[in-house]
Parts: structure tokens; C-alpha cells; sequence
């Protein structure tokens, strides 16, 4: 959560800025050639439990055209999500009874599909990652300036709502980018993000073989430098949750090349 002071300062100065340049409230309009635009009314839910800071964003917002609704609580936020009728929601990441983690989450698992940008004063690379994961479509960290709200809301309207990803599928081994869930002869699997992410890139190259290096830069940071034998005690991770149990086996060693998934021996 953002402290009283912090948002003082990057909400509620960029609030009062924008709210002094308003003229009057008017439709939110994306960005179109004058000959085309058109007077589009945007609805957003926001979730967020800090009553001051909610109230702030829902003033600047307001201010700038967009319909907004408020909820301070993680499971009437959802409810109202899944009822839907909004073009964006704002869900902030530490909300009581339900988080904004599993709200994205259940959202997805309900193909509800209206892009999700979240906020959150946490700003590690797993954070991040594990909220992308679940389906959120944007992510920014407090305390943010109120311009680059805008912008990202306006950026995800531009976008509209993603189209649901395939399901990826080797042999009996399902992958369900949208709802972030792995399964196999219909059991599920559970993984950490990591395993998610190299069994995720192994699906998407099937049939292939992919190197150690090839892997580290997908599923790794960039700045990684560690040894790239990381990737064979991931790989070991994957073969004792999906192969073993289940008496298969669908990822392969290439000696002295890498590994290849696919069906069979």
C-alpha cells in the first residue's frame, strides 16, 4: 500500500493537475483521427482497499472521462469482475478476503478476458512475473505517477481484450497458458513458475531440440550468469512431477545438444 504521504505526492498532485486542466468531464476517447473519433464512455472497476488513495485515483479518472466503480474488498471486487460490463480493471495486489493474484486467477479460469492492469508497491522480477502468469495484462509499481496511469490505461484500451491462448498439448501433457495449469491424462500438475516456464517453452518448441542457452534466455533473467546446468536440475524437476508417476516419458536428452518434448520413447 501506498503510506498517506507517498500518495500525496504521485497520486494526488498529478490528481489535482489534471483535475485543474479538465474543463469539464467528458467521455474517455482513444486516440483516433479527429475525423473519426468518436464519444466512447470507458468503465473501470477499481480494487483497492486504501480508501484515500482509491478516491484519489477514482477523482483523476473521473476527471479524464472514464466511468469508475470502487471496491475495497478483494471478493466484492471479483464478484462485481465477473458480473461484467468493464473495458479495464484496476486491481491493486494486498486486498482483504481475496488477493488481486487470485482474483486475475479465478477471472481467467472463468473466461472473463477484460484486460487487467495491476498495482502494487512490490516490485521484484517474481512478483511481476507471477502476476503476468496469471493473466494480468499490465503491472505497475507505487508509488506512480498519475500520467503514466493514463497512459497504460489508454495503451490497454488501444489493445482490447486478449484473445484466450491455446492450450498446448504434447502427447497427454496439457499447458493452459490462460488459466496458468499444467496437467497430464487429465491430473493436475502442480509446478512452481519456473518449472511452468521451461515446460512452457519445451511445449511451444515440441518435436525440437532446444539448447540449455536457449532455454536460459526465455525462462531466465537476462543478467543470469550463473551455470547453465541449472537447466538439467529443472528439466530432472519436471521429469519426477510429469513423466515418472505417470510411467511415460515425453522429455528427452539430445546428448550434447539439449532436450527435445515430444510423445513417445
Amino acid at each position: 500500500m501506498l503510506t498517506a504521504d507517498a500518495a500525496r505526492f504521485s497520486v494526488g498532485d498529478a490528481v489535482a493537475a489534471t483535475t485543474r486542466g479538465a474543463a469539464r468531464p467528458r467521455s474517455a476517447v482513444l486516440e483516433q483521427p479527429v475525423d473519426d473519433q468518436l464519444e466512447v464512455t470507458v468503465r473501470i472497476l477499481l480494487v483497492e482497499d486504501e480508501p484515500r488513495l482509491a478516491e484519489l485515483i477514482r477523482r483523476g479518472l473521473v476527471a479524464e472521462g472514464f466511468v469508475v466503480e470502487v471496491a475495497g474488498d478483494g471478493r466484492v471486487g471479483f464478484d462485481e469482475a465477473l458480473g461484467g460490463g468493464f473495458d479495464v480493471l484496476i486491481l491493486d495486489i494486498m486486498l482483504p478476503s481475496m488477493s488481486g493474484y487470485d482474483i486475475v486467477r479465478e477471472l481467467r479460469k472463468a473466461q472473463v478476458w477484460t484486460p487487467v492492469l495491476m498495482l502494487s508497491a512490490k516490485d521484484g522480477e517474481y512478483d511481476l512475473a507471477d502476476a503476468f502468469d496469471l493473466g494480468a495484462d499490465d503491472y505497475l509499481i507505487k508509488p506512480f505517477s498519475f500520467v503514466v496511469l493514463i497512459a497504460r490505461l489508454r495503451a490497454l484500451l488501444r489493445r482490447g481484450a486478449p484473445v484466450r491462448p491455446p492450450v498446448l498439448r504434447v502427447d497427454d501433457v496439457e499447458l493452459d497458458p490462460a488459466r496458468h495449469r499444467v496437467s497430464r491424462a487429465g491430473v493436475e500438475v502442480e509446478l512452481t513458475p519456473r518449472e511452468y516456464g521451461v515446460l512452457e517453452f519445451l511445449m511451444r518448441h515440441a518435436g525440437t531440440v532446444v539448447t540449455k542457452q536457449e532455454i536460459l534466455q526465455s525462462v531466465w533473467d537476462v543478467n543470469y550468469e550463473g551455470d547453465d546446468n541449472i537447466v538439467e536440475v529443472y528439466v530432472g524437476y519436471l521429469r519426477r512431477k510429469l513423466d515418472v508417476p505417470f510411467g511415460a516419458q515425453t522429455i528427452h536428452t539430445v546428448r550434447g545438444v539439449g532436450y527435445r518434448m515430444s510423445a513417445g520413447a
